[in-house]
Order: structure tokens, then sequence, then C-alpha cells
């Protein structure tokens, strides 16, 4: 990428050369021509890295596979909204999505937890370090551990216990503080704070403390606190958020491979942990919020907040050999933070996002916070198509010759294609 300020200083030594050998009734003209010429080089020497219209074409031809209904993606490239679009449909036969269209965002909904746990911190309302047991929750684990538990292993799930535990009982409609105080009869699988173990229904005795310490109901403190703020008009956190613009997409469910994916329930079972898994939002909200992660808006989330919480604190190997596995190493050195996964794209460049799922949704976002850059993606269905998505953006961003991530061109198989 050329110097613009170089490109000025070679400007000003030739228009002095010019002046003394072109005849003054063409310099007008002369200088007009190259002015633009010289503006031109000055827009490339700043010019972004994502094509933005091979991106779209390839979100064009993701949503015509049979295994995705709706899907809204934007991205985030130096600190603006750069790119914001909605593909396929609300429900199949039904209204196409927009920027607009309203979906679940699943365990992305974590990072709001750990967020909004971070603003009480720095108010000093609560400490990370803080036992559990002293905000009398109804979290019990083996051998008397939620008494040696802190709210920062909670976060970054480090409480010992197999990961996702009970989950299906949540599913078949357990209340979940019940549940919570079942965790106790499970075996240990590891010392507190010495490991990662993914959780939905432990995560969520966050609930119960935000609630303890600010004496107001969850959702409430994370829209007063969070969203409305950031102006997040379409964020919510239950299951009459999602529908009540209208604008809302439909759950499905892929039965097989090849053919469209089947239609399944709207069920409240994740909206009872709302610390693991309540939100709802637009995807243009999503990326406002993504902004927010970045830095971008220090008058509500303060650069000492998002240190805290982007931190690693615990490296995730299960997840650092899957990532291997399936996609070539672009994410490595894989940690969570609070309420954040932590990585080193390609091993060289410092990313954080989360990928969320719940039935019949799926969402994702990652950014670079050091150069403001990121992608966020919301679907209807549970295919991993649009996984790829954020892999084909990272790669643009980084000037990597990228591969067919989203599985378009070569019949499933993933392929090396030009980067734009």
């Amino acid at each position: 990428m050329p110097d613009f300020v170089a490109v000025q200083g070679i400007w000003v030594m030739f228009r002095c050369i010019l002046i003394n050998l072109v005849p003054r009734e063409f310099m007008n003209r002369f200088l007009s021509i190259f002015t633009l010429c010289l503006l031109a080089i000055g827009n490339a020497a700043f010019a972004g890295p994502i094509d933005y219209e091979r991106l779209d074409a390839r979100l064009q031809t993701a949503a015509t596979k049979p295994d995705i209904v709706g899907l809204a993606v934007a991205i985030v490239e130096d600190g603006e909204i750069t790119f914001a679009k909605g593909y396929g449909e609300t429900h199949i036969d039904g209204l196409p999505v927009n920027e607009n269209t309203v979906f679940r965002w699943a365990s992305l909904s974590k990072s709001v937890a750990a967020t909004v746990t971070g603003q009480l911190n720095i108010e000093g309302l609560l400490e990370f370090d803080d036992s559990v047991s002293n905000f009398d929750t109804s979290l019990r684990l083996p051998n008397a551990g939620h008494r040696q538990a802190k709210i920062s292993d909670v976060l970054a799930h480090r409480l010992g216990i197999v990961p996702n535990a009970y989950d299906l009982r949540l599913e078949d409609g357990r209340d979940p503080a019940d549940i919570r105080r079942a965790l106790g009869a499970l075996r240990a699988t590891c010392t507190i704070g010495d490991c990662h173990t993914y959780q939905n229904v432990a995560f969520d005795v966050t609930t119960e403390i935000v609630e303890r310490v600010t004496n107001y109901d969850y959702r409430a403190v994370a829209i007063q606190r969070l969203f409305q703020p950031l102006g997040m008009e379409t964020a919510t956190l239950d299951r009459a958020g999602l529908k009540q613009t209208g604008n809302w997409a439909r759950p499905y469910r892929q039965r097989r491979s090849q053919i469209r994916p089947q239609r399944t329930d709207l069920n409240d079972s994740y909206y009872r942990v709302p610390a693991a898994g309540g939100v709802n939002s637009s995807i243009l909200d999503l990326a406002e919020y993504m902004r927010a992660q970045m830095g971008l808006r220090p008058d509500v989330l303060p650069n000492s907040l998002l240190d805290m919480i982007h931190e690693p604190r615990v490296r995730t190997l299960r997840e650092q050999r899957s990532q291997n596995r399936r996609y070539f190493g672009r994410l490595r050195n894989a940690s969570y933070g609070y309420g954040w996964r932590v990585y080193d794209y390609a091993g060289e460049h410092r990313v954080i996002g989360h990928r969320g799922a719940v039935r019949g949704y799926r969402a994702m976002v990652l950014f670079d916070p050091d150069r403001d850059t990121g992608i966020v993606a919301l679907w209807n269905s549970s295919s991993r198509r649009p996984v790829g998505i954020q892999y084909e953006v990272m790669d643009m961003v980084y000037d990597i010759p990228t591969r067919d991530w989203m599985q378009l061109d070569l019949g499933g198989s993933s392929g090396a294609v030009a980067a734009r």
C-alpha cells in the first residue's frame, strides 16, 4: 500500500517542475487531469481489502442452498458498519430477510452477561473474585465446590463439571434453579479454576448474581445498561421480544444434508437461562454491539472493562483440536475470556469472537480489535455453511489466499479459491 504523504510530496515537486516546463495555456488542464489521477492513487492507498461485490455474490449463492432459509450478515471495517444485508426468507415462502429482521443470538448472549457483570465490577458492586456463595444462589457443585467457585470461574466456564451439564433437563422443561441445585451430585472432572468445560445452566447463575446485586430483573438490567445506551432498539431477551416486530425469522432444522430444512418449534428453554442464551436482535444491532466491543463506544464500555472480559483466562484445547481439523488452523491458540473466545488468526492476528446455537438458529461474531474490523452473521437453520463466512471475510482482511469456506463452488469440498 503506498504512503499517501509520500505521494503528496512527489506531487509538490512534480508540480514545480511542470510550472517551468509546460506552456501556461496547457497548465490548468494538465493539472486537473493529473490531480484526478493523484486522488485515485490516494483512494487506492486507503481502500479497504474486503471485496464486498464478491462477498455479496457468494452470500447470494449461499442463500440458494437447500440448507439455508434466511441469513443476515454485517461487516464493520475500520470502525464503521460498511455492509449489512439479508438473504433468503424469514420462513419458507415468507418475507425476504433484511438488515432489520430479528434472529436469536443463542450463546452470543454469554458475552452480554460478562459485559454487564463487568459494568457492575467497575462500579464496585461486585468483584470477579467474589465467591458465588456470597450471593445466595442456586448453584451447587461437587464436593461443595460452589463455596470456592468465583464469579470469574462461572464466566470462564471453569467450574470443574462435565461440559453442557444437564442441558437436556433444561430442554425438557425443568426449572433452571432446580437443575443448578442438582449439579452438586455430579462427579468433578477437574479442580475448579483449572480447566474449561462449557456450560449453559451453570453459566446462568450470572442471572441470579446480577439480580441480587441490582435488585432488578436481569433482562431489565441488560436492556437499561447496555442495549438502550447503544441504541439497540431490536435487542430483547424473551420470546415475546423476538416476535414483537413482526419481522422475525422462524426456526428451522435440517433433517438430511440435501433437502430443505424442516420447521421446528419455537421454545422457551434457553430463554429461561437468559445470561446463557436469551438475546434476540437484528443484524444491525449485533453489528453495533460488536463496534462497542471493539472499544468504539467508551461512553458505554470503557477500555478497562473490555480488557478484563477479553483477556484469555483458560485454554480451550478441545476446541483447538476441532478448529484445526475443520478449518486448517485458521483459528489458533484458542482460549476463553469472560463470555468471549480469543484466538490467533492464522497464527499472527489476535481476534475475539463467539458462536451460538439453539434449536433452529445459529449466530456468529468474529473481530480484530486492533483493526476495528469484524463480521457478524445470524441465520435460522442448523446449517454449518455460514460459519465459513467469517473465514472468507477475515482472509480478505489479512490478504490471505482464501478457500471455499462456505463450500459453494466445489460440491461441498474446501478447495482453494481466489481471494477476490
